[in-house]
């Protein structure tokens, strides 16, 4: 049951059939609820999209906590509103079911504060060397992510140096990090955090990640290839024992069928390693 706690002109609050209303920072809100039936496809493709979205936004909470606070400010959305309407709407490439983030298009902080220019990415054998050029006000302080799409984890220095050191090394200590996918970023934000800058793309290192789609199908060919090498052993191995000649038996019968299904299989699957 709905109620309206402020006259029948008023908002309502509660259930009302399969509407529910409430009120969430100072807006009022009305959404549906019960079986919605079978989703179509742009329903499909925007599940994934928002799915996508938040494994990222999920990774960087720290950053974009801090990066996207002033423009969150006075407004009745928080920073992963933020973070989340920019990627999903900006930075996702590809089509449905093949929907994956775009790191070059991301947006993790929008300021008026002087940005980043004359920047390079290094890796080292310990971490990553970052540098920019120090034009601008020295004491503004310099935010780095790292993201680590494979780990679905990302590395965040909310005050990683100051403008006027023109460079910074973050170490990366975690067993084969150095040598996986890292998408990297950087904004300056003010002393007294009251301004911060535009993020800057500063770029990726040892390649890109494979998307979730290119994942799946590379499990599943390993899957059929795992099987495949596993009847090819046994009908090759009756064969051999038989004199190099097929067994006259229905239970070979059924593996060469096997055998011949997989392998032709494994001619047009895609996930083929290499």
């Amino acid at each position: 049951m709905a109620k309206a706690a402020n006259g029948p002109l008023g908002s309502l609050n509660g259930k009302l059939n399969n509407l529910v209303f409430y009120t969430l920072n100072g807006q009022h809100i009305c959404r549906t609820i019960g079986d919605p039936g079978k989703p179509s496809i742009n329903q499909l493709a925007n599940r994934q999209a928002m799915s996508v979205t938040m494994r990222m936004v999920k990774s960087i909470n720290e950053f974009i906590s801090v990066s996207f606070d002033l423009e969150a400010q006075g407004t009745v959305k928080n920073a992963h509103n933020l973070a989340t309407s920019y990627i999903k709407k900006k930075a996702l490439k590809g089509e449905y079911p093949n929907l994956s983030v775009d790191y070059s298009k991301v947006e993790l902080s929008h300021g008026t504060l002087q940005g980043a220019t004359g920047l390079t990415l290094e890796k080292t054998e310990t971490g990553v060397q970052i540098s920019w050029n120090t034009e601008g006000r020295y004491d503004d302080i310099v935010m780095i992510l790292l993201c680590h799409p494979l780990r679905r984890s990302a590395t965040s220095r909310i005050n990683a140096s100051r403008r006027d050191a023109g460079t910074c090394f973050i170490k990366l200590e975690q067993d084969g990090i150095l040598d996986e996918p890292i998408e990297a970023y950087i904004c300056f934000r003010a002393a007294n955090g009251k301004e911060i800058s535009d993020s800057v793309y500063l770029g990726n290192l040892n390649g890109e990640a494979e998307t979730e789609e290119e994942i799946i199908k590379k499990r599943k060919y390993d899957e059929v290839k795992q099987r495949f090498d596993l009847v090819e052993s046994d009908y090759l191995q009756q064969i051999k024992d038989n004199w190099g000649n097929p067994v006259d038996s229905k239970a070979f019968r059924t593996l060469a069928k096997e055998y011949e299904v997989l392998k032709g299989k494994l001619l047009h699957l895609p996930g083929k390693p290499g």
